[in-house]
């Protein structure tokens, strides 16, 4: 089992940037791919961004794409999101996530996720 601790979180204004982290320990965070989602008041939990076990592979939200970056540091056991250029509508409860299963393709479905933190709060001012 992975335990997840977000940090980072805060508020920010619009056109401003955060950096978002993602700590685990329990086991080797290598060995699983993460991803962040994110929930904003009155909506669904939504798939922000993922990233591979390596790393090599990331992919995004159509909504965060050329303005958030995943990344991860194995030594570390660490995966970040870093989020430029934030807009009102970024304003959520932002959730890292961990995901054991091999199946292919991205994983931007929560049920593919078997960990999850207890999530960190983005609010962007206008």
């Amino acid at each position: 089992q992975v335990q997840l601790v977000e940090s980072g979180g805060g508020l920010v204004q619009a056109g401003g940037s955060l950096r978002l982290s993602c700590a685990a320990s329990g086991r080797t965070f290598s060995n699983y791919r993460a991803g962040w989602f994110r929930q904003a008041p009155g909506k669904e939990r939504e798939f922000v961004s993922g990233i591979s076990r390596s790393g090599g592979t990331v992919y995004y939200a159509d909504s965060v794409k050329g303005r958030f970056t995943i990344s991860r540091d194995t030594a570390k056991n660490t995966v970040f999101l870093q989020m430029n250029s934030l807009k009102p509508e970024d304003t959520a409860v932002y959730y890292c996530a961990a995901s054991s299963d091999l199946l292919p393709g991205p994983a931007t479905y929560e049920s593919r996720y078997q960990y999850w933190g207890q999530g960190t709060q983005v609010t962007v001012s206008s």
